[in-house]
Order: structure tokens, then C-alpha cells, then sequence
């Protein structure tokens, strides 16, 4: 029978996470389950933030209903609490609070006792951020300055080893972020996040299409083998980052710190680029100038001419491998939360480039054990 209800039964909800972890959108879920609209599965999705919720389980240690229904038998019978307590392997104590919790002997009823069991333990557990105000506080705190879960998790855990009240996992915070049941994180603090979304999204795929070819070029796989491994400092990774009215930054990242550096470009023309690049490049010390690895973007036409202004080698990526170039990806991705698409990068002076490359400079990274990008190439540099 078709249905308009907002009331999903167990079978229903298990299916409408399994549709929604496929990638199913809201209006395919609510045709799957029968339903005349969408508001009932989108009012789900949205209170629990997109996240699946792990079907109900009766605890080990509770009583079960055959158990039930020999304490009620039990008593019928006018046996002890301890002799029905030995029928059923339980301690007296436990058939004792079952009778007492539920109208003691005269008003128990095995059918009855087991529902109310049932809805008492849907009663709400406090989360750790609800019960620690000081891990709460500094959790927000930390979202504020655009650190991600992972982060703040792993920095907590070194900031405070011995204290596991103020630790915390980076998937109980994205969950007090997203579930709005919870009311823990205030909602706001979710726009500090990189992709700035209110729920969590079954994960898709992106291509990319081929952006042309460049003469003379020396191909990924002939990099160095001290590259390929991130073991020696001074191999970068690097790319454009586009904004409104076709303005574009470029970005830098050193595989072995993931130092970044940002670029501002006047134009995209090669010339352009590779001056502003070669620019950059050549205030590093010797030690952190050893290759670039770039897409088949037409701005590295002229990489011979970057490579004679700096002794820097240009390694090109295969056409659409994104992977190849990981941690420049990775810090694109980073960047979005601080130039959306719509970003005009004419109006952005490379002062403000330099503070916000700073700030990423200055999180700690779960890839490098938590430390910060700055630390590392100090340490390198020293």
C-alpha cells in the first residue's frame, strides 16, 4: 500500500541507509520505498547528517523475552527470587530490579516488560564533547581556525597523552557536526570545514579531460627514484588553481615537508607563469631545488625556460592522473576552503597568499605524525 507517512519502520530505515550509502538521491530512495514524497526520507537524511545509523541490537548482558517469561512464570508459580534467578542463570539482584522496575510481583507481565526495556534503552547517551566542556571548547576552537577532525584529533593526543577525557576521535566530532540531534558543535562551525557541507555524501568519482600537449617533455616516470619515495627534500609537485573571471594562482608543494607555497599570476600565459614560478623557486636554498612534477597544462610550454632560470627539472604527469601529483591535489582541496570557485584572484595580493599559505604551513598533518609542514622543513633546513 503506498504511504505518505513520516514513520519508517527498522526494515525500511536499513534500507533507505543501504540506498543512501549506494548514492542513491533522495527522490530515487523515497520511489524505492513507496513513498508519495520526499519529505520523509530527506527529514532522515538531514537530522542524522547523512550518516547510516547502526540498526538497534539488545545489549549481551540484558534480559532477553524466554527470560522474561520464566520470571513471569516464576512468580506464578510463588518460586523465591533466587530459585528463579537460578533457572535462568541470572544473580538475584538483576531478577529483583526486573520486577521492581516493572510493578512488582502483582502487575508483572513478561510482553510488557520486555517493550518498556526495549524503549528505555533508547533514551539518549550523553557524548564525550557533551560531558568535557574543556575538550568541547577547545575542539570548537581549533574548527574555528579551519583544522580538520583528523587533525584536531591527532593533535589532541599529543597535547594531552594521559589524559583520555581530552581525547577524542576525528569521526565523534565530524558526527556532533553533522548530527543535529546531538547539539553539541553549534551547526555554523561546519562552514570552517574544507568543503564547507552540512551532511555527509556518498563518495563519487571526478574526471578530467585532457588539456594538451607540450614539446620536449621528460615524462613522470623518469624522475628521480629520491623523489618517488618523498626520502630527500626538495622535489615539488605543482599546479593552477582557478578563480572567477579566469584568474588563476599557482601552488607548490614539497613532497617530503608538504611545504606549500602560493603564487600569484598576473596572466596564464606561459611566460607568465614560468617567470613568477622561476621567481619563487630561486629564493629557496640549494638543497630544496631539485625537480617540479606539473600536469600537461599548456602554462608549462616554456618549462626549458623555467628549468635554465633555476636548475629545476620539469617532470610532466600522465594525462587525467590527478594521483600522480597527490599531496598538490590534496592541498588544492585544502585551498577551496579559503577561495571558493567564485574567488576573483586579481583582487588577492600575494601578501594575503603568503598568510593563508602560513596558516596551512602551520597544521599539523596527520601524514607527517602531526607535525606541522613549517617544523619539518625546519628541521630539514637544520
Amino acid at each position: 500500500m503506498v504511504t505518505s507517512r513520516i514513520w519508517f519502520t527498522s526494515a525500511q530505515k536499513a534500507e533507505l541507509w543501504e540506498q543512501w550509502k549506494n548514492g542513491l538521491s533522495v527522490p530515487a530512495i523515497s520511489r524505492a520505498l513507496d513513498r508519495r514524497n520526499k519529505t520523509g526520507v530527506q527529514r532522515i537524511v538531514t537530522l542524522y547528517g547523512g550518516i547510516a545509523q547502526a540498526p538497534r541490537r539488545r545489549a549481551p548482558s540484558a534480559l532477553t523475552f524466554e527470560e522474561r517469561e520464566e520470571i513471569s512464570r516464576g512468580i506464578a508459580a510463588r518460586r523465591s527470587i533466587r530459585q528463579i534467578a537460578r533457572e535462568i542463570g541470572r544473580s538475584p539482584s538483576t531478577v529483583s530490579r526486573e520486577i521492581r522496575r516493572n510493578w512488582g510481583s502483582q502487575g508483572y507481565r513478561a510482553k510488557r516488560a520486555d517493550r518498556l526495556a526495549w524503549e528505555r534503552a533508547l533514551r539518549p547517551k550523553p557524548c564525550r564533547l557533551s560531558l568535557h566542556r574543556g575538550l568541547r571548547w577547545r575542539v570548537a576552537q581549533k574548527l574555528a581556525l579551519q583544522w580538520s577532525p583528523q587533525q584536531i584529533s591527532g593533535w589532541l593526543k599529543q597535547q594531552f597523552p594521559t589524559a583520555p577525557n581530552m581525547q577524542i576521535s576525528h569521526e565523534a566530532i565530524y558526527r556532533s557536526l553533522f548530527v543535529q540531534t546531538r547539539g553539541v558543535l553549534r551547526k555554523e562551525l561546519t562552514a570552517h570545514l574544507r568543503t564547507r557541507r552540512q551532511m555527509r555524501l556518498p563518495k563519487g568519482h571526478n574526471t578530467r579531460s585532457r588539456r594538451g600537449q607540450i614539446l620536449d617533455m621528460v615524462s613522470i616516470r623518469e624522475r628521480p627514484a629520491e623523489a618517488e619515495d618523498r626520502a630527500v627534500p626538495g622535489h615539488w609537485e605543482g599546479d593552477l588553481v582557478t578563480g572567477a573571471n579566469d584568474t588563476h594562482i599557482a601552488t607548490l608543494v614539497e613532497r617530503h615537508t608538504r611545504f606549500v607555497m602560493l603564487v600569484k599570476l598576473p596572466r596564464k600565459d606561459t611566460t607568465t607563469v614560468v617567470t613568477e614560478l622561476a621567481k619563487h623557486i630561486r629564493k629557496l636554498p640549494a638543497e630544496l631545488r631539485r625537480s617540479l612534477t606539473w600536469d600537461q597544462g599548456k602554462e608549462m610550454h616554456a618549462h626549458k625556460r623555467f628549468t635554465l632560470a633555476t636548475k629545476v627539472q620539469v617532470y610532466f604527469c600522465d594525462p587525467r592522473s590527478p594521483w600522480q601529483r597527490g599531496s598538490n591535489e590534496n592541498t588544492n582541496g585544502l585551498l577551496r576552503q579559503y577561495f571558493p570557485r567564485s574567488t576573483d584572484f586579481s583582487r588577492i595580493s600575494q601578501a594575503s597568499l603568503n598568510a593563508i599559505a602560513m596558516r596551512l604551513n602551520q597544521r599539523p598533518r596527520k601524514t607527517l605524525g602531526f607535525q606541522t609542514p613549517a617544523d619539518k622543513l625546519q628541521e630539514v633546513l637544520h
